[in-house]
């Protein structure tokens, strides 16, 4: 494949890591079409240089019509929401899975030549950290298996139409443009916009999970190869960093130093399956994608905090329904504590 000029769909433009690799490749030259249903992103997240269609991965009669002339998909919309899985099964279940054969059932018919899938490292479940690319994986929660199951439709799709894929997985990915008044998801978001409100952070369980961040533009310096790069067909890649493990109760200091508001930590009981040492290896990224890690963790959250304190603080959006509500339920979720 050559780099020029290629018919780009990219999924889940409104959300985080969407917005920035359309606009990334759009400024690279390419035509971008972008589709988002709106639940997880921003209006102002969409690049002007993108054709915008509002759109769920899950009609697949609509993804069907605008997959045609594609060359390459780039599947980053989903509802990423690990914990929240255990309690709304259907709903994250739905938006990963199905939408995720949708998209790759549509470009299978459109003989698109390749498809990168952005999955994630709760793949790896509880094992042993830290994660490489060897393991198998050892899903334990509802949002992991969605995210495995779509990883083997795309192998078994791909496999038997000729057609490439490769299989990203980003650590959790820091920055402006993450929906930080979500609050089920995006730790370091939810903690910056509580103390920017002077509310304390939230933890749950002892504090003590180990976890990389990885700022958004490190993650897209081997995200942009993965287009054409020839060697990667195939290849299922950890993206992130793997020097600076952090534990979150260090996150919460990082956060109060960085607003100023020094609030002593709201501990809550742990969260049902939740990992507790959840790190990858970055070392086939380097290997492959010449990966190195160029924002510091210290520097990716001051990059995220301008942008929430731009943007104004907002009330969290309880916009996913608990469909499991019992005593294992957090009470941050159920009261609306957060």
């Amino acid at each position: 494949m050559s780099s020029k000029h290629k018919k780009i769909l990219v999924t889940g433009v409104a959300g985080f890591l969407g917005s920035h690799l359309s606009e990334k490749l759009a400024d690279l030259g390419h035509e971008i079409i972008g589709i988002d249903n709106m639940i997880g992103g921003y209006e102002d997240n969409i690049p002007k240089k993108i054709k915008f269609y509002k759109l769920d991965c899950c009609d697949f009669e609509k993804i069907n019509k605008i997959m045609k002339g594609i060359d390459v998909v780039y599947h980053c919309a989903a509802t990423a929401h690990e914990g929240l899985s255990v309690f709304s099964p259907y709903e994250i279940t739905k938006n990963n899975y199905l939408a995720s054969v949708s998209v790759f059932s549509a470009a299978v018919n459109e003989k698109v030549k390749r498809i990168i899938f952005c999955s994630s490292m709760a793949r790896y479940g509880d094992q042993p950290a830290p994660f490489n690319e060897k393991m198998k994986p050892k899903p334990i929660d509802p949002y992991a298996i969605s995210k495995v199951a779509s990883e083997e439709v795309l192998k078994n799709l791909c496999d038997l139409n000729n057609i490439e894929w490769v299989i990203a997985i980003p650590h959790n990915i820091i920055g402006p443009r993450q929906k930080y008044d979500d609050p089920f998801r995006n730790v370091v978001s939810i903690m910056i916009n509580r103390m920017l409100q002077r509310k304390a952070p939230i933890i749950y369980g002892d504090g003590k999970q180990t976890r990389c961040f990885s700022y958004i533009d490190d993650c897209l310096s081997c995200l942009i190869p993965m287009l054409d790069q020839k060697n990667l067909n195939k290849e299922i890649i950890n993206i992130g960093p793997d020097e600076e493990f952090v534990t979150i109760n260090k996150i919460a200091e990082i956060c109060s130093n960085i607003t100023g508001i020094n609030l002593s930590p709201i501990y809550k009981k742990d969260r049902p399956k939740e990992v507790k040492h959840a790190t990858c290896s970055a070392d086939k990224a380097r290997d492959l994608l010449k990966y190195q890690t160029k924002v510091s963790l210290q520097d990716g959250i001051k990059k995220t905090f301008d942008y929430i304190k731009k943007r104004g603080v907002r009330p969290f959006d309880y916009n996913i329904n608990l469909e499991i509500k019992n005593e294992l339920t957090p009470t941050t979720w159920t009261k609306k504590e957060i």
